[in-house]
């Protein structure tokens, strides 16, 4: 049953990722929010491309790219497959890699063999387990040993579980589980939503729980409630379509709320990844379009994407003279429009300001 679930899972969310015409990632209930978020062009700020380093240090980890391959799936013989290549690709361009839920595993440790792959493929690179708030300080660690990993990612995703037929009902003792598993486990736990974004009240209580990173996860990529309707008879849950933070509201809605924090959720192209970045992420993970090229075209074709990402990343950060993913944060001149300037007007966030002449 776990197993069907997983496949499931692969193929509704590659449906919500299928190319446009022009070969674009471009699902139709994009609704992330990316566009709200605009750069002055300063037609003299360009610096030389060979003075870009694309290194990012947070939490007390140096990542080589601000890039990541965020947590998807496991549990079945062909999501095993796809843990193998996503890993190989990770590998083949420096980003780390979180898998995706390994309750699957907890449930049945004859599943270890569609996680394990992740680390073995990529023996040397930063590698996140990951496991739901349902889980013990036992299992967590147990997740943690069998892929040696760098960190936990524990994902939250109530909304998604709701709507799911068999999913879970009860959520009140979240914080505690949390806080239980930050305490007991060796590495840095890192807590990320699965689409629906992170609030700045809920980064603030993860801080106080012991949590090191917080990935805010917003709406506008892979949709876990329009996945979890679509394997329903009926789709009770279509109206919760769109629910949640985008993730660019996530990001200014968290700032300063006492965590370094990760962006994914809606992350389209190279364009958004420095959008996120300037608005303060330490760096940007995307699963589903990843998933797509994947699926779709093969391996080959996801390691070209992939390095053509951080190319074009660093090509954006050339003309917007930022040497550094931090000097996006701290340099580039960006304004907010449409319905994320709502959203910051109505929580009294502070707009970015425009930034002086550094040159």
């Amino acid at each position: 049953m776990t197993a069907t679930r997983k496949d499931d899972h692969v193929r509704l969310a590659v449906a919500q990722h299928q190319t446009s015409p022009a070969g674009q990632h471009a699902p139709a209930q994009q609704v992330g929010g990316f566009d709200d978020v605009h750069f002055t062009h300063h037609a003299l700020a360009g610096t030389d491309r060979d003075r870009v380093s694309l290194r990012t240090s947070f939490a007390g980890w140096t990542w080589p790219v601000p890039l990541y391959i965020n947590a998807m799936t496991g549990g079945s013989r062909k999501t095993g497959e796809i843990n193998r290549d996503l890993a190989i690709a990770a590998r083949e361009t420096g980003l780390a890699i979180a898998t995706g839920s390994m309750s699957p595993f907890l449930k049945d440790p004859a599943c270890a063999d569609t996680f394990t792959p992740v680390r073995k493929q990529h023996p040397d690179g930063f590698v996140m387990a990951n496991v739901n708030a349902n889980a013990t300080p036992e299992q967590a660690r147990r997740a943690v040993g069998l892929l040696d990993a760098d960190a936990l990612q524990i994902h939250l995703n109530a909304v998604q579980e709701i709507v799911m037929p068999e999913g879970d009902r009860s959520f009140g003792h979240w914080p505690a589980a949390i806080e239980a598993i930050a305490q007991a486990l060796d590495v840095p736990v890192i807590v990320k939503e699965v689409g629906f974004g992170l609030s700045g009240r809920t980064v603030a209580r993860l801080a106080g729980l012991g949590v090191a990173v917080a990935d805010v996860a917003g709406r506008g990529g892979t949709d876990f409630a329009r996945i979890e309707n679509g394997r329903r008879p009926h789709a009770d849950y279509a109206y919760l379509e769109g629910w949640g933070l985008s993730t660019p509201a996530a990001l200014l809605d968290a700032h300063g709320k006492g965590l370094p924090l990760l962006a994914s959720g809606g992350v389209r192209h190279p364009l958004d990844v420095a959008r996120a970045l300037a608005l303060g992420a330490r760096a940007v993970g995307a699963s589903g379009p990843f998933l797509a090229t994947l699926v779709n075209d093969g391996l080959a074709a996801l390691v070209d994407e992939l390095t053509t990402w951080l190319e074009q990343l660093t090509a954006l950060m050339t003309i917007l003279g930022a040497h550094s993913p931090a000097d996006l944060a701290d340099l580039a001149d960006i304004q907010v429009s449409g319905a994320l300037r709502e959203f910051c007007d109505h929580r009294e966030i502070p707009l970015p300001q425009p930034k002086e002449d550094s040159q």
